[in-house]
Parts: structure tokens; C-alpha cells; sequence
């Protein structure tokens, strides 16, 4: 039985106050485990380069859905430490869930963590360690929700909110002649070595969650299929003894069937009331929603023109606008792929425009309010951005280049 927690809906998005990750042993950690898998992946953790850290941009993930990574490996002994390191993330902001987390320094994360344990059945374990803030706002929604099918339904419409790491897709089938509701989980990672573990630890922690939510350890899918190859005969018993049921290899899709008889198992804690309410929230997070290294560009960008203004667009002015170091804001816009000079350019371009349109301005009076020490640098630097000087720009019968 999963431990119980009480949940603040005052302070929802912070960490509960205990969660049902400390599930009992299963099979999951009693079999033993065969090194076929580790060996058919052979990369080792001192061959990883920085090309973990710098694939393509994959969105953001949650700190709670990182977080149940994370507790899963320190409860195994795993250098979880290292792990942070290798892919550039902080322990210290995760724990005050500061922001989310780029989606492909999570990627290096677990790829860190899977070469460390050598473990077949990592992401399945993983499962265990899910609590509702695993799934951040989503996770109280369907806490509150009647049945197990109504919670499911909750899911496609508010994914966003835990990360861009996939997509689900929900309909109704005939399986053996009855009805049942297929739940498919697109990842949308590409790392070879992460993705079954991804799908695995998503595909468990709905199934633990929902025997939870239900209090009923025996509930589970009808099916489970993956579209991997089999992985031989010691960890498909623990995938079946986990689920309960059937697991399905070769498959085109990655997915859970459920039957009309779990999807109308009632949950312990249903709140319409309560569920309308966060539903109202979470709707205004996914409209607000934003990469937060966008955010923090668009911030900036408002600083220094409403400094530029005045004439006092420094850095260290800027900065402590934001509350932050100088060194710290420009760290951060690195990590964003810009820096305060490029933004800095940009505004002053767009300013110098402006300014130039206005026949009242003088070419000098604009040089000093862009925060140009003299005219001539001025005029350098505005013939280096649209190929010619402030003055031609000025009789131009077309001045924007």
C-alpha cells in the first residue's frame, strides 16, 4: 500500500507534505536482471561528450517530473550528483522548484543515470517514486476527479503543464469483442537509450498512480504495449507481474488498454467542486505558459528600453532590476543562446529608427540616449547595422534598410 499524504490546495505546486512514492517491493526489484540489455548498449558514461548537452531543443520538463528521477536514484546509490552535473542542472533550483527544466538537459540526466545503473528495468522502477507533484497542477486535478476514466480524460488536455516530453493520444477500441480505451504515449525523445526508459516510467507511474488514486493494488491495464523488441524472459516476468496483465511486444505504438470495469473503479478523495476550480487554473497556466529562457529575454528587453529611455541602460542596472547578479543574468541569457550585448544591439536598432524619424532629433542628442560616448561611434556602428550612416538613412525616401 502506498504511504499516505495530505495535500495544502492553498500552497498547490509546492512539494506535499509526504507522498505515496515509497510503494512496497515488487517483482520489479526482485528478480534478477541480465546484462543482454546493457551490453546491446554499450556507450559508457566516460564516452559521453557535450553533444548530450547540446541536442536539439526538446521544451522543458517539470521539477517534479525530474524530481521523481531523482529520488528513484538516490534511493539505488546512484551518483545522482554527477548526473546533475553532467547535464548542467542544480540541484539546490530543483529543490525550490525554481523553473522548469530544459528538456534536453533532462534528457542528459536520465541518459547519465541509465549508463550508470545498467538496469533494464530502471524506468519501470521509476514508476514507483510518482506522487501527485509528479505531475504538477495535473497531478490535484485528477486527485479530485470520480473514476479512474475521468482522470484519464484529464490527461491529453493538460500534459503541458508536467513538459513537452510527449504526447497522449486517447480513443475507444474493441479488444476480444469488448469495448476498451487504448491510452498511446508518444515520446518525444530521440535518445535511443532513453526513450524506452521514458515510456516505461510513464506507463508505470499512470498505473501506480491510478492504483492509488483508487486504492486498489490490484487495479491495472487490460494490455500493455510497447513497440520495442522483446528483452528476454527475466524482465518480461517483471513487466507482467508489475502490470498484472499481458505485455505486448513489437507493437506500432507504445500504449495501455483499460477496460470499461476499471475505468468506472471510483477514487478515493472526488471533489467536483474542487476539480472545476483547478481546472480554471490550470487553464490559465497553459495560456501563460512560456520557455522560461524566452521569458527571461523578453524581460530584459523590457528593462533596457525602459532604461534606454532614460538614458541608463548599463548592465549592472539592468541586472538589478531583475534581482540577480550581472554575472548571473548573463550566464542565464547564454544558456538562452543570446547575451545582454546582442539584446543590447537590438533595442538600440530598433530605437535608432525610431529616433531618426523624428526630423526634431538631433543625430547627437540620439547618440547619447542609445549610450554612445560620442556621434562618431554612433555612426559606426549604425553604418555596420543597415549600411549606411544616420544622415543618409535620414533623406532616404525609404529609410528602413
Amino acid at each position: 500500500m502506498l504511504r499516505e499524504f495530505t495535500v495544502d490546495f492553498g500552497q498547490i505546486g509546492s512539494q506535499t507534505r509526504q507522498h505515496p512514492g515509497s510503494r512496497i517491493k515488487t517483482a520489479v526489484n526482485q528478480w534478477p536482471l541480465t546484462r543482454t540489455w546493457a551490453q546491446s548498449n554499450s556507450r559508457t558514461i566516460h564516452n559521453m561528450t557535450t553533444s548530450s548537452l547540446v541536442s536539439e531543443h526538446l521544451g522543458f520538463a517539470s521539477t517534479g517530473a525530474v524530481g521523481q528521477y531523482l529520488r528513484m536514484a538516490k534511493d539505488m546509490g546512484l551518483d545522482y550528483r554527477e548526473a546533475l552535473r553532467s547535464a548542467n542542472l542544480n540541484e539546490g533550483d530543483l529543490a525550490e522548484n525554481k523553473k522548469p527544466v530544459r528538456g534536453d538537459r533532462f534528457q542528459a540526466f536520465l541518459e547519465h543515470l541509465i549508463l550508470q545503473a545498467n538496469d533494464p528495468l530502471l524506468g519501470l522502477k521509476s514508476g514507483h517514486y510518482v506522487h501527485p507533484a509528479s505531475y504538477s497542477l495535473l497531478g490535484f486535478i485528477v486527485m479530485s476527479c470520480a473514476n479512474i476514466g475521468e482522470a484519464i480524460l484529464k490527461i491529453a488536455p493538460f500534459e503541458k503543464l508536467v513538459g513537452d516530453m510527449g504526447t497522449t493520444q486517447i480513443s475507444s477500441i474493441t479488444r476480444q469483442g469488448n469495448p476498451a480505451t487504448k491510452i498511446v504515449w508518444n515520446c518525444r525523445y530521440p535518445n535511443p537509450q532513453v526513450k524506452p526508459h521514458m515510456v516505461d516510467n510513464v506507463l508505470a507511474s499512470w498505473v501506480s498512480f491510478s492504483r492509488w488514486l483508487a486504492d486498489r493494488n490490484e487495479a491495472g491495464p487490460l494490455e500493455v504495449w510497447l513497440c520495442r523488441a522483446k528483452p528476454g524472459l527475466q524482465v518480461e516476468k517483471a513487466y507482467s507481474q508489475f502490470f498484472g496483465c499481458p505485455i505486448r511486444f513489437h507493437q506500432s505504438e507504445d500504449a495501455l488498454l483499460i477496460d470499461q470495469t476499471t475505468l468506472q473503479i471510483p477514487l478515493r478523495q472526488p471533489d467536483s467542486n474542487l476539480r472545476q476550480m483547478l481546472e480554471s487554473h490550470a487553464a490559465q497556466q497553459l495560456k501563460s505558459l512560456t520557455n522560461p529562457e524566452m521569458e527571461l529575454i523578453q524581460q530584459v528587453r523590457n528593462i533596457i528600453l525602459g532604461q534606454m529611455e532614460r538614458g541608463n541602460a548599463r548592465q549592472e542596472t539592468v541586472a538589478a532590476f531583475l534581482d540577480i547578479s550581472s554575472r548571473t543574468m548573463q550566464r542565464r541569457l547564454n544558456d538562452a543562446g543570446t547575451s545582454y550585448q546582442n539584446l543590447l544591439d537590438e533595442i538600440r536598432q530598433e530605437m535608432a529608427k525610431r529616433l531618426l524619424a523624428d526630423p526634431q532629433r538631433s543625430i547627437e542628442d540620439i547618440a547619447q540616449q542609445l549610450g554612445f560616448a560620442e556621434p562618431r561611434s554612433f555612426h559606426r556602428r549604425f553604418k555596420a547595422w543597415f549600411g549606411k550612416t544616420p544622415g543618409e538613412f535620414r533623406k532616404s525616401p525609404d529609410p528602413l534598410p
